[in-house]
């Protein structure tokens, strides 16, 4: 079995693959092949000259030539009397006097070769002349020019369509300067993270702030496609950080190619990038992050060339073909991440007009809807080629949670009016509070994981965003539930809490226990971990929009001055191995998530309600804020704030 630190993200996030410099071609390396390259080039066009001088030329003694045109021509015989001779009932008109001709057009041919020949052997000679680096520019022109060619060709635009009224896409400062000041703070932190991202990994996935390099995982196969840049931009944008989103915009207009030989998660690529480009689309209005959402999606779509319709994990971008990651169950797909595309799959129907997008989720949807649940649950992994589900493992945290909150969030999304996504969701929350949800004997609420028939009283960080799923989804729950489900909500937070402030550092563990007298700790080195997750501040700032109850925004500040105090580095903000070390060692990884998420949330907590208002806003899986669409409150394509 892959030990924990080496699956790749699933769900909303498992720790992901840390792949070492070899993994990437030395830079002279590059440079050397290139001057061969061109070395090559030249030396063939001389052969081939001299070839095509020496061997190929016509020989006026073994052939004759006929050339079609006005002065030789192939005419019926009618009369041989007039100088002609007779072919085959055909007349060669002027033969004799076009032998000669013949010759002196093979001689400038020659001649033409031979000019040709000194001309490249002239070029070759300047290009010998030149250094590495200015071969190394002029290749990089030409390839400029390709790209450039390409860019054109697949931007084409698209066509304008009734834009939602966005409404609270900037201010939201609060009045109070206790307040004010803690929002500044965060604001800091995240200029602390893009400018060390900026000078040391810019383009790159993500950043090494320790090493000062760019970083990435297998989750973006083996191509330097700027997550941290596309994550970023909307918590740029809503901070008023324009310059630093400018620059973002800039970097994606000109770089962001999706044509690239490249394996990629469909989910983490949909949710990071699609979702992310989106949403600064509809904040910014400018239609490059539209037009390149578009083309992304596009190269997604083979993904789902299945027997089932059920995608593949990942997908190469430029071949199309897909597969599931090798670990999970028997070949199988898994639940959150191909029932984590809807929110972002109708927006792009919505904006584009083409509903294979909207299509592909709502068959995922109707297959889910005919299969038969084990105990009312959705096992975590679902066999693409069979339609059967595989291992009967159920689970709110990695593998499942994103599913349930895109159920809840499609109904939200479609200013609800799709009953069906919520009638989905209120029947898996009954599932998963009947037999997963469960109090310790310290009387924290937690939810377990099943397992074969078996309830494991362990919970995940990544769990932990349950607290605000379930307020969120409060409103408008059966049986007028939503006091229940704010209280449970409520409960989660606690206990999510609880696995912070139990730690040395106060950051919470990857995973804690809730057996015998161990209660929200991490028991095994290999859950001891914090990768800047956001999940717990997430249910906070929920909570704190739903109660306005004081106790969020102060435990919204612990975990903000426990990471800016022991994850941040002079080079960005890292991980920490152990939350229990009083001096743990850094993972060496700013994760993108990190400036979508954590930062983003801790921003919102300390601002005004008016800022992406819940009636108008749902954010998706990765905190990139998509509009809701009230069919009737529309206005033409462009947001004018932003222009």
């Amino acid at each position: 079995m892959t030990p924990p630190a080496l699956l790749p993200l699933s769900g909303r996030r498992l720790p992901p693959l840390n792949l070492g410099a070899s993994a990437f071609p030395h830079h002279r390396a590059t440079l050397r092949l290139s001057e061969k390259f061109i070395l090559l080039l030249i030396l063939s066009a001389f052969i081939t000259l001299c070839f095509g001088a020496f061997f190929f030329l016509p020989d006026s003694s073994k052939h004759k030539r006929f050339d079609l045109g006005l002065e030789d021509v192939l005419i019926p015989h009618v009369d041989t009397s007039k100088g002609g001779k007779n072919l085959g009932g055909f007349l060669i008109h002027g033969q004799g006097h076009d032998e000669h001709r013949h010759r002196e057009e093979e001689e400038r041919l020659r001649n033409k070769i031979r000019a040709d020949h000194e001309k490249a052997l002239e070029e070759a000679k300047e290009k010998l002349k030149k250094s590495r680096d200015e071969i190394q520019a002029e290749i990089q022109t030409e390839k400029n020019k390709v790209m450039q060619e390409l860019k054109k060709k697949d931007s084409k635009p698209l066509p304008p369509v009734p834009l939602p009224n966005l409404i609270g896409i900037n201010s939201g400062e609060p009045a109070d300067p206790d307040i004010r000041e803690r929002r500044n703070k965060i604001k800091e932190m995240m200029k602390h993270a893009w400018d060390n991202y900026r000078q040391y990994g810019w383009g790159h996935n993500e950043l090494k702030p320790i090493a000062r390099k760019g970083h990435s995982t297998n989750i973006f196969g083996n191509s330097q496609m700027g997550a941290t840049i596309v994550d970023a931009l909307d918590t740029l944008y809503i901070m008023g950080l324009h310059d630093e989103f400018r620059e973002g915009q800039e970097w994606i207009d000109k770089n962001l190619d999706f044509s690239v030989n490249s394996e990629v998660s469909v989910f983490e690529v949909n949710i990071r990038f699609i979702g992310g480009l989106l949403a600064a689309y509809y904040l910014s209005g400018q239609e490059v992050f539209k037009i390149k959402a578009v083309q992304l999606a596009g190269k997604l779509l083979p993904a789902f060339n299945t027997p089932t319709g059920i995608p593949w994990a990942m997908v190469n971008l430029k071949s199309g073909v897909g597969r599931n990651w090798g670990w999970a169950s028997a070949g199988s797909s898994i639940l959150a991440e191909f029932g984590t595309l809807h929110m972002e799959f109708v927006h792009l129907s919505y904006l584009t007009g083409d509903p294979v997008y909207y299509n592909k989720v709502m068959h995922i949807r109707k297959l889910l809807q005919k299969m038969d649940r084990p105990n009312g649950l959705y096992p975590n992994y679902l066999n693409p080629r069979t339609g059967r589900w595989g291992q009967h493992h159920t689970s709110v945290g990695g593998l499942g949670d994103s599913f349930y909150e895109y159920l809840l969030k499609a109904w939200l999304m479609s200013d609800k009016t799709d009953t069906e996504a919520r009638k989905m969701y209120d029947d898996a929350i009954e599932a998963i509070e009947k037999h997963l949800i469960r109090k310790s004997n310290g009387g924290l609420t937690f939810i377990g994981e099943w397992k074969n028939g078996h309830l494991e009283r362990k919970m995940g960080h990544l769990t932990c965003f349950a607290g605000g799923m379930f307020a969120l989804g409060a409103d408008g729950s059966r049986d007028d539930k939503a006091g229940h489900y704010l209280q449970l909500g409520a409960e989660i937070a606690h206990t999510c809490h609880e696995s912070y402030d139990r730690t040395t550092l106060k950051l919470g563990p990857e995973a804690f226990k809730f057996d015998g007298g161990v209660e929200a700790v991490a028991v095994r080195q290999n859950e001891k971990y914090y990768i800047l997750r956001p999940e717990v501040i997430e249910t906070y700032w929920y909570m704190w929009r739903f109660t306005h109850d004081p106790k969020y925004r102060q435990w919204g500040w612990e975990a903000a001055q426990a990471i800016d105090k022991y994850c941040r580095v002079s080079g960005g903000f890292s991980g920490v191995k152990d939350v229990y070390s009083s001096s743990p060692t850094y993972d060496d990884v700013q994760q993108s998530f990190f400036l979508a998420e954590t930062l983003k949330y801790l921003y919102l907590l300390f601002s005004n309600d008016d800022l992406l208002p819940l009636d108008n806003w749902v954010f998706n899986t990765e905190a990139h804020p998509l509009p809701v669409l009230h069919l009737a409150n529309t206005t033409l394509s462009g947001n004018p704030a932003y222009r």
